[in-house]
């Protein structure tokens, strides 16, 4: 009977879509516990480097990992994986919310959970990604890896409405409680479908060894196709550049608006809804043909149209516009990237090769959230508000209240991002990438 049941589980492009749903469900509680947590944290606190730390300790062990979870995801069930990574994620969070009814929560249980937590994730991307590349046809890269920037996006919609309105109701409690309600329906999601595990390539075969061989393996991969290392590197330039200024809007619309909640869940809903019309667009038409141009030109456009109007700004319709020209470049860039190295790598590989691909390209985004707080906290912050020449020159066009330190760093950020598009435009390898370097199931010429 079971043998049954497992032999009609649903596969293919169906069984991606059950996964999905099931993490767009999950993303959303998870949003509203991150936005729920965010207010109570800067309460608590009132400082942005409480929430660069939170960021910090949520994302660094996910790159630490990433090599050892990518050689076991090419090894063990994809399937296992991605359940595992979901448990503990809910495990994170069902800690918390104990801490909390207690009246036990103290800020650096945020940093432990977010850790503990982001240390399981480092599994979901790679396993997700490679099972993903033998779901979906090819020809359906684009499409399908515009629905999950579409569900990212969705989340970010509408979780500030909901959680603001849970937190009336039912507290952070309450909103924490869904949280773990979702994990449940992202597992089960994932229990009932087919997941498939890829065949053995000939660069499988040659990547088979020891654990910490097959760990370094997907370094190799990348370094001896010199197109796809300059790729990641303009990611690397930009994640940097974009985690100081994304890490700081928070705070600086808080700091900006005194503590005005109604606000910030505004700006986070037009953040969403970029990515919505972004991941749109980009599910029916698919993406450009040479996707290296939805990689670039998203760069350009975030930095420059987004980020950069975002600490210009200093009105909830100007952040609300920066934050939707912000998110709405990201499916372009992420999907399109995404579909570029699908394409590319063998799937059996991929695990190793898609974390060595993370952790190069996010390896600075730690770096940048660490700078942030303490820069914009402990010199931007005080010398825009002070007499000293910085604040004098720059006061007119950011003011000297709070937030104005973080609104300078916010514009730097976005200015200096834009150079990552334009390195990629000028190294041939990078900009060609699509055509100087064969898919893995091209016919040998």
């Amino acid at each position: 009977m079971l043998k049954g049941i497992a032999r009609h589980r649903p596969d293919g492009m169906t069984a991606f879509l059950i996964i999905w749903i099931g993490q767009f469900v999950s993303l959303l509680g998870t949003a509203m516990t991150r936005f729920a947590l965010t207010i109570w944290a800067f309460q608590e606190t009132g400082q942005a480097t409480t929430l660069a730390l939170v960021g910090f300790f949520s994302f660094a062990p996910t790159l630490i990992f990433s090599p050892l979870a990518g050689a076991l995801v090419d090894r063990w069930n994809r399937k296992l994986m991605m359940i595992l990574s979901d448990l503990a994620a809910g495990l994170s969070t069902g800690v918390l919310l104990l801490l909390y009814a207690t009246g036990r929560l103290e800020i650096w249980h945020l940093y432990v959970a977010g850790a503990f937590a982001s240390a399981f994730e480092s599994f979901q991307f790679p396993a997700f990604s490679a099972a993903m590349s033998l779901m979906v046809p090819k020809s359906q890269y684009g499409r399908a890896n515009g629905l999950v920037s579409l569900a990212d996006s969705a989340t970010t919609i509408a979780a500030p409405v909901l959680a603001g309105m849970l937190l009336v109701v039912v507290g952070i409690g309450g909103v924490m409680m869904l949280d773990v309600v979702t994990f449940v329906i992202a597992v089960t999601a994932v229990l009932v479908v087919a997941v498939p595990q890829p065949k053995r390539s000939l660069e499988g075969a040659a990547a088979a060894g020891g654990l910490w061989k097959e760990s370094l393996y997907g370094f190799r991969y990348i370094v001896e196709r010199k197109s796809l290392l300059g790729v990641q590197l303009t990611f690397t330039i930009s994640n940097f550049f974009y985690s100081i200024g994304i890490i700081l809007i928070a705070p600086m619309i808080l700091a900006r608006t005194g503590n005005n909640e109604l606000i910030l869940g505004t700006v986070q809903s037009a953040l969403g809804v970029g990515g919505l019309v972004g991941g749109l667009v980009l599910a029916a038409w698919g993406g450009p043909q040479r996707r290296i141009h939805g990689v670039l030109l998203g760069f350009i456009g975030s930095s420059l149209l987004g980020l950069t109007l975002m600490g210009l700004g200093q009105s909830v319709v100007v952040w609300s516009v920066a934050a939707f020209l912000m998110f709405f470049f990201s499916p372009f860039i992420n999907g399109s990237n995404q579909a570029l190295w699908q394409a590319k790598v063998s799937p059996d590989v991929q695990g190793r090769v898609f974390a060595a691909r993370r952790l190069i390209a996010q390896v600075s985004g730690p770096l940048g959230m660490l700078i942030a707080g303490p820069l914009a906290d402990q010199f931007l912050e005080p010398a825009m508000q002070g007499d000293v020449w910085l604040g004098a020159l720059l006061a007119p066009i950011f003011g000297n209240g709070p937030g104005a330190g973080m609104a300078v760093l916010i514009v730097a950020a976005g200015l200096l991002g834009v150079t990552s598009g334009l390195v990629g435009y000028a190294i041939r390898a990078i900009r060609e990438v699509d055509v100087l370097l064969p898919d893995h199931d091209a016919s040998p010429v």
